[in-house]
């Protein structure tokens, strides 16, 4: 799969790791570096612009070295790019941890995936099938 990519910023296109990664590192795209005291949050820039093939769409996620060792993570779990969406990329990212975090340019903030995506069409119904389940919601199957 091809993905269209313009790059304002100073830093070089996305890449794959290893031959088996499923993201690619997003960089910080910073004129000064942002610091963040823990529960800050903050949107910081990529420099990056992608077209995103229709029947796709972009996963942004917290990189976990990071969230383990620095606290840094994502304050709405995963990000979507929609495939109509052509502005620049920004990631929403927020310090748990308890000392302050500082971001540099070109630091490695977050992981973009590329997933395939269906669109439903919803029908109104006056009910539902029954399901072995059924209503049972948290914790239903005990801890």
């Amino acid at each position: 799969m091809e993905i269209k990519i313009l790059n304002k910023s100073k830093h070089p296109l996305p890449t794959y790791k290893t031959r088996g990664a499923s993201g690619v590192d997003l960089h910080a795209n910073l004129d000064k570096a942002v610091c963040l005291k823990s529960l800050d949050r903050a949107l910081i820039p990529t420099g990056l612009y992608v077209e995103i093939p229709q029947g796709y769409e972009a996963q942004v996620r917290a990189r976990s070295g990071l969230a383990l060792k620095k606290g840094l993570s994502l304050p709405n779990g995963i990000g979507t790019i929609d495939s109509d969406y052509r502005g620049e990329l920004k990631v929403i990212v927020v310090n748990l941890g308890r000392e302050n975090l500082v971001i540099e340019d070109g630091d490695r903030i977050a992981q973009m995936v590329i997933m395939k995506i269906e669109q439903a069409d919803f029908i109104e119904v006056k009910e539902l099938s029954d399901s072995e389940r059924g209503e049972g919601g948290f914790g239903h199957t005990g801890v």
